[in-house]
């Protein structure tokens, strides 16, 4: 790896051996900024607080080398990254304002890929790690990983079924929670559709009704008007003497039509009279029948004013106009149906949700049966491998228990009890130590000191490489609170892993050091920082020194050297 501004470093090159490498250095040197870095290139969270300050980013260069048909090749050249010889070059880069890109073998591609890498290349443990050992949940994700498809076949059908059952009470809850209400809304949506049929408005209704309405109110002045014209246009009977309109264009147009033949503009005016005197005479007629039809209905009148007060008070609570009050049935009607419907779909969720309840206490108690055959193979490999790290009496057993609940509560039934469940089951899956003979099984949270619990996740740890082994594997300081004659054994089964994968520690113990097939140390210079040379190769005299000064404290001093020597000849000759 090549890491440039990232915390303490400003330009450094890690290479890291196949088998075992140990990452040493003073507290603060910079040791952890190689994790971090490794995390950045598998995909891990930006924080642009790590970017050192006075630089526009951080960028972190890996080179990964893989072999034909690996997982993380092929997932690589999917996404259009090309390998040289079965290198796969990595990047990420970090700005200070906190975006950040990534490149896989020449191509810009969406961090996620990286954490889809890493799963098939790196296995990252750090002193977190040993914390989330001692949670339940923790324990549980790793008797199933360990278990392989035993248990996952299993947990995605149940995992696939919870979903269900959660979205079915779901709706359920709501139903029901909400019956009160969704009554209240029927009811109001009832009344309104009722009080709208009685009257059965027809569309464009109201405004007919406003018009005759209109005409009804005025029909004495209209019929007075249209007779007062009808006599312009056409006489009155009455009164001979008097002149009308039709009269005097038919006159106008006698005049002209007997000269017309001598100029024919004089013509075209005579045809426009006899057009104007046909039109006289037909809106004269028009108007004769118009009055003669015209009807001053107070009963009529009265009907449709109390026509439209019945439409007025529609208007008022369902729409502008009977349109809208229209457009408000339709939708209620369907709105109360859907409502309406609620009492079968109450019965048709109960049913289902009933269903699932079986279903998953079926799979529950599928995932607790291969759980359980899984469980004690499990603390047998992880207590051999306590063997090999320096408690040969210690014992890992799993306790496998479900928390009954009462009858009426929200449970599933295994083993004829109604048992609590979420989305991984209905198991409590606990690790129990016993670090002596004689000593009671106890929960590791409370039986395990700082030194056993680490030894505890390396063997986890161990185990999994048997049984899922991935290339690399990475432990950041996961011998905290080991020494003596349990450092030495940490190291010998850290270097006995080495062989069948690439193993990675940071480590503060010379004890672990001394096992490393390369040793790499971290310093800084005068000004503070990690440049491209603080990062070397310990070896020969230079390892001596260094193992010297995390055995005393002192480079030189004799004592430490000597024992410094004597644990690298320990550890060549009992690897």
């Amino acid at each position: 790896m090549r890491i440039q501004s990232l915390g303490v470093i400003d330009d450094a090159v890690v290479e890291l051996s196949p088998g075992f490498t140990a990452v040493t250095g003073e507290t603060g040197a910079g040791k952890t900024m190689v994790v971090t870095s490794l995390g950045l290139l598998l995909g891990g969270r930006a924080d642009p607080a790590l970017v050192r300050i006075g630089a526009k980013s951080a960028v972190v260069e890996g080179r990964i080398t893989t072999a034909d048909g690996d997982p993380a090749a092929v997932r690589a050249e999917e996404a259009g990254a090309e390998l040289e010889d079965g290198v796969l070059l990595i990047s990420r880069t970090v700005s200070a304002e906190g975006r950040s890109r990534a490149h896989v073998g020449g191509r810009s591609v969406p961090v996620g890929l990286l954490g889809e890498l890493a799963d098939d290349l790196v296995a990252v443990h750090g002193q977190t790690d040993q914390q989330g050992l001692l949670r339940p949940a923790r324990q549980r994700q790793a008797l199933d990983r360990y278990a392989g498809d035993a248990v996952s076949i299993p947990l995605a059908a149940y995992a696939t079924a919870h979903r269900r059952l959660r979205a079915v009470a779901s709706e359920l809850d709501e139903l029901t929670t909400l019956a009160r209400e969704r009554t209240q809304e029927a009811d109001l949506l009832r009344f309104g559709l009722e009080e709208i049929a009685a009257v059965e408005p027809l569309p464009g209704e109201d405004t007919d009704l406003a018009a005759e309405a209109e005409r009804l109110g005025h029909a004495e002045a209209l019929a007075s008007a249209a007779t007062a014209a009808h006599a312009a246009l056409a006489g009155d009977l009455e009164d001979l003497e008097a002149v009308d309109a039709t009269t005097l264009v038919a006159g106008a147009h006698r005049a002209l039509d007997a000269v017309r033949s001598h100029d024919r503009e004089l013509s075209a005016l005579a045809d426009r009279l006899g057009e104007i005197g046909i039109l006289l005479s037909d809106v004269a007629g028009e108007l004769a029948g118009y009055a003669d039809g015209l009807d001053a209905d107070p009963l009529r009148l009265a009907a449709v004013e109390e026509r439209r007060a019945a439409l007025t008070q529609l208007t008022r609570k369902y729409g502008q106009d009977i349109a809208a009050v229209l457009a408000w049935s339709e939708a209620s009607a369907a709105r109360l149906a859907e409502l309406d419907g609620d009492d079968d779909r109450i019965g048709e969720l109960t049913a289902e949700r009933d269903a699932l309840r079986a279903e998953l206490g079926a799979l529950g108690q599928a995932l607790t049966d291969a759980r359980t055959a899984s469980a004690k193979e499990f603390a047998d490999a992880v207590t051999a491998e306590l063997a090999e790290l320096a408690m040969p009496h210690a014992r890992v057993s799993v306790e496998i228990r479900q928390v009954e609940v009462a009858e009426d509560a929200d449970g599933i039934e295994i083993g004829g009890r109604n048992v609590a469940y979420g989305p991984a089951g209905a198991d409590e899956v606990e690790l129990l130590l016993a670090p002596h003979p004689g000593a009671p099984p106890r929960p590791i949270a409370k039986g395990a000191s700082g030194g056993e619990l680490s030894r505890v996740m390396l063997a986890v740890e161990v185990v999994f490489a048997g049984s899922d082994p991935v290339p690399t594997y990475l432990f950041d300081e996961v011998d905290a609170g080991v020494g003596g004659k349990a450092a030495v054994e940490v190291g010998r089964r850290l270097a006995r892993l080495a062989k069948s994968a690439q193993v990675v520690v940071v480590t503060h113990l010379p004890q672990v050091a001394a096992f490393a097939d390369r040793q790499l140390l971290v310093e800084k210079t005068n000004d503070g920082s990690v440049t491209r040379s603080g990062v070397t190769v310990l070896e020969g005299e230079e390892r001596v020194r260094e193992l010297s000064r995390m055995l005393a404290g002192q480079e030189d001093s004799e004592t430490a050297r000597a024992h410094a020597e004597e644990l690298l000849e320990t550890a060549r000759s009992g690897r």
